[in-house]
């Protein structure tokens, strides 16, 4: 593993900065603000900027090095990769390095981490396979460092979406599968399987089962509720249906692709209570919630009335939630109201709860 120098240092710190939710704007305000003399800043460095609840240190993983990356063993020739932001894993065999995931903001220091354990363990350090989670250019944005010839494997929607995105940085897959695949190299074993939508229509299940390791991306992340909208996730009741399935998995360590640390079951089963816990909530607000009121205030402005009777609504169902889990998962008091609304939203329009038909 690597040696480790605190994680704050303004390197590490940088590193961090670009590496926000894949927003390259974000990260150059960011950094242009750290950088120049106070004087010269502009007007957005003297935003007042909301207070949080401190991350628990149960979130937080191990610092990183002075390159801005940590490296540590899952077991024996399974490593993972963060930059306390996106994580990468990657498989040392005798046939080559099977890596898993490319995320642009750890960039060249997968290969740097590849080449430290290669170096450490007098074996190839020659990425000869490359496996995709899914199609989002956060997780596979540095693919094109690895050259053409590397094989890249993926679902089929993943590459359907990637021809269709026409990026260079992330080249299609070679080899693609519809249900289930197993990848075979060097004598190593990787299940690859599709079991529906979730945070993306082409998101997979990577199994490692002589590893004890299971990578699921963008659905639970260790120690922290999930970013905006359940990660941005575009099928609801399917990203609410994927810990069960993680879970009928046996494995032991959780790559989630996300933060600064591994997971564990125990951190699947607390995202399933914290989700499961906003569901039950939504729906007593919805049967308690009076939207008459909003109704009668805003007249013929429908949406008007329409946005501060569902504002309510997520409100009430959000409040309790965050009161609950506020130092057990990291920025509950963040991101849990917007979560809550898509999950309003998924209980009104995919299950029908709340509907009423005209007498």
């Amino acid at each position: 593993m690597s040696e480790s120098t605190p994680s704050t240092s303004r390197r590490s710190f940088l590193t961090r900065t670009a590496a926000v939710v894949a927003a390259p704007s974000i990260a150059t305000l960011a950094v242009g603000a750290l950088a120049g003399p106070a004087s010269a800043r502009p007007a957005y460095a003297e935003i007042t900027l909301p207070d949080y609840a401190p991350v628990p240190a149960s979130a937080l993983g191990p610092a990183l090095n002075e390159q801005g990356y940590y490296i540590g063993q899952v077991e024996r020739n399974l490593y993972w990769v963060t930059d306390g932001t996106y994580q990468a894993a990657f498989l040392t065999t005798s046939d080559g390095v099977v890596l898993f995931d490319a995320p642009p903001t750890i960039g060249h220091n997968l290969q740097r981490a590849i080449d430290q354990i290669a170096a450490a363990n007098g074996v190839s350090n020659k990425v000869t396979h490359l496996v995709y989670s899914h199609h989002h250019a956060d997780h596979l944005g540095a693919s094109s460092l690895f050259g053409r010839n590397v094989v890249r494997f993926g679902h089929a929607e993943t590459k359907r979406l990637l021809l269709r995105d026409n990026d260079p940085t992330r080249p299609a897959p070679d080899v693609t599968f519809k249900d289930r695949y197993t990848l075979r190299v060097g004598g190593q074993r990787i299940n690859l399987a599709w079991h529906g939508t979730n945070h993306t229509p082409d998101n997979v299940y990577i199994h490692l089962p002589d590893h004890d390791t299971l990578m699921l991306v963008d659905v639970a992340i260790p120690g922290w509720v999930p970013i905006y909208n359940l990660n941005l996730s575009e099928d609801i009741p399917g990203f609410m249906a994927a810990p069960a399935t993680a879970l009928s998995y046996p494995w032991k360590h959780y790559i989630a692709g996300h933060l600064g640390r591994l997971g564990t079951r125990d951190d699947v089963v607390l995202h399933q209570r914290y989700i499961t816990d906003i569901a039950t909530n939504v729906r007593t607000a919805l049967a308690t919630v009076d939207p008459t009121p909003y109704f009668v205030k805003y007249g013929p402005n429908t949406w008007a009335a329409v946005k501060t009777y569902l504002d309510a609504v997520t409100d009430y169902a959000a409040a309790p939630v965050i009161a609950k889990y506020t130092g057990v998962l990291a920025a509950a008091d963040v991101f849990t109201t917007s979560s809550t609304l898509v999950i309003l939203e998924s209980i009104r329009l995919d299950l029908g709860v709340g509907s009423q038909v005209h007498p």
